[in-house]
């Protein structure tokens, strides 16, 4: 179910070679975040970037990184959220994680018409 009003967002901040049992970390987290019955998470592969190492990881051509930056966002209720972070602590570790309140609007929705000019 998808959540509307106030909201919170769980940023995950990973390297693409970051692994959980031989298999991309950030799947670990998506396939945890579906179990736990959260409304949503993506992956998001980064072009570039560095983290607490402060080696530059980049996808051009000449200094092919083969360790790409990578995030999971999920975005749900933040009693949900927070009923999370414990599974999610299981297996990302020290890794830099983020919670930021945000607002989810419900769009295409009816509600009482507009009115019109000159009535």
């Amino acid at each position: 179910m998808r959540p509307a009003g106030r909201a919170l967002r769980l940023t995950v901040f990973l390297g693409e070679s970051d692994r959980w049992h031989h298999r991309p970390l950030s799947t670990e987290i998506v396939h945890r975040a579906h179990a736990a019955g959260l409304a949503g998470a993506t992956v998001f592969r980064g072009t570039e970037g560095y983290g607490a190492s402060s080696v530059v990881h980049t996808a051009r051509l000449l200094s092919l990184s083969e360790d790409l930056p990578v995030t999971v966002v999920i975005v749900d209720a933040e009693e949900r959220v927070r009923a999370f972070l414990p599974a999610l602590g299981e297996v990302a570790g020290e890794r830099l994680v983020t919670l930021e309140p945000v607002e989810v609007p419900r769009l295409g929705q009816s509600g009482p018409a507009a009115p019109e000019d000159g009535a």
